[in-house]
């Protein structure tokens, strides 16, 4: 049967739970929020609308916090938000559009970064210097440089930020990882992970139209190069057009390629990378990114691969997953279960199943982090970055040219190939200054 957690299924979760100016850099030392246990911690939401809303209905299921602020380009979206948190909690909350306000709030403990991925580095930045801690939606950020930057805010300004990457945060995953490290599936030389989603490919492109009453497109562009109002570059579809997001291997990579990394205990980026992609299943559709892509990174004794397609397709029954390939046998995992499949009789079969909710463990151990003034969260910025990486590699070398062996040197924070360097960090308008820890 074809496993499909999707992002659909998150917000179905996520409803029943909840049934111009550059910001100032100020100094880097803060009293540390909620250093009490029985402390309330305040929380200011930017991003609304998907992923944001889950993360903070995820974050109030914890004792000990309050919502006391919202933040959207889109009246729309804030005024059902606001109402929902009356109704549900009882939480009466301020509303903004500009982030760069509700940032100006003291009383703010922690802020979730719920927007689009081209917004995440400004808005994580601003508000580690405004002495935030900070929960980000993954992936980290829309480019290398990006993520090179956010690490540096957090350290240099001593904020705790959890990544949504929240599968680190599940017992399931750490029982893989910990059946993995007991050798039992022998020497591991190909590690695999894919996605296959048919909202990759957006077939029917649309023209594009007035902006939305309500809604502040310019700001919802923010450091985005300007482009007319089209409602599939908007609301979720963003994702597939690159000043944006970076497709199905950003979307879901992040996630599944982690387990990969952990699973094989990588914290640093490969020796090269090589990849092919294009618009090959809808050449005509309006989307950008690629519909299909495959991906190689090259290490010393193993191989890790991606693939994506826009189809909903279902390899080892499952149109998500990854699978470690050893001499002894092949572990398949994805959100479900991990299966063992021997090679022959050498081990034995297994299954693990998942149980828990790894959504409200992950908030849990940020909330956790938080009080006691630990970074080292379970998905910490620099393991969000690490992965953000990993995807931004893989795109680059397609869009330079399919099969392009891509080395980058992080010490000189370029590429061994000229072409590649364009894509290493993005133009943004003149009244969005990239980020500067200073």
């Amino acid at each position: 049967m074809t496993t499909n957690y999707s992002r659909r299924t998150f917000l179905k979760y996520s409803t029943a739970l909840a049934a111009g100016l550059s910001f100032p850099y100020i100094a880097k030392t803060f009293a540390a929020p909620g250093s009490s246990a029985n402390e309330t911690l305040n929380v200011g939401l930017i991003g609304c609308r998907n992923m944001g809303w889950g993360d903070l209905n995820a974050m109030l299921t914890h004792k000990g916090v309050r919502c006391v602020a919202l933040c959207d380009v889109d009246d729309a979206v804030l005024a059902e938000r606001k109402a929902a948190l009356a109704k549900k909690y009882g939480q009466n909350v301020e509303t903004f559009k500009d982030y760069r306000k509700l940032l100006e709030r003291k009383d703010i403990d922690i802020v979730i970064i719920g927007t689009p991925d081209h917004w995440h580095c400004r808005q994580l930045v601003d508000a580690c210097a405004a002495g935030k801690d900070v929960y980000v939606e993954k992936p980290l950020a829309n480019s290398i440089a990006e993520c090179e930057v956010m690490v540096n805010a957090a350290v240099h300004y001593n904020r705790v930020v959890q990544v949504g990457q929240q599968q680190r945060s599940h017992a399931h995953w750490h029982e893989m990882v910990d059946y993995l490290r007991s050798g039992e599936l022998g020497k591991i030389g190909r590690v695999k992970a894919w996605a296959n989603f048919d909202y990759a490919a957006l077939h029917t492109p649309a023209p594009d139209s007035p902006v939305p009453a309500g809604v502040d497109y310019d700001l919802w562009l923010g450091p985005a190069p300007v482009r007319p109002f089209n409602q599939q570059r908007f609301h979720g579809s963003w994702r597939m057009f690159w000043n944006y997001g970076g497709g199905l291997l950003t979307d879901w990579g992040v996630h599944l390629l982690d387990m990969c990394l952990w699973g094989m205990d990588v914290k640093t980026l490969p020796l090269h990378t090589v990849a092919h992609g294009g618009k090959f299943l809808d050449p005509e559709g309006a989307h950008e990114t690629f519909d299909t892509l495959s991906v190689a990174w090259q290490f010393k004794d193993f191989i890790l691969e991606w693939e994506n397609n826009a189809t909903n397709n279902a390899p080892h029954g499952k149109n998500y997953g990854l699978f470690f390939r050893g001499s002894n046998g092949t572990l398949v995992a994805d959100r479900g279960k991990w299966e063992v499949f021997p090679e022959g009789k050498k081990i034995p079969v297994k299954t693990a199943r998942a149980k828990g909710d790894f959504y409200v463990n992950h908030t849990g151990n940020f909330l956790e982090c938080v009080r006691t003034r630990n970074r080292a969260t379970a998905c910490s910025i620099e393991n969000g970055s690490l992965c953000a990486r990993y995807t931004h590699l893989g795109n680059i070398s397609a869009r330079v040219g399919n099969g392009t062996l891509l080395v980058y040197d992080e010490h000189k924070h370029q590429f061994n190939v000229p072409e590649a360097n364009r894509f290493f960090k993005p133009d943004y308008r003149p009244q969005w200054e990239f980020p500067q820890v200073r």
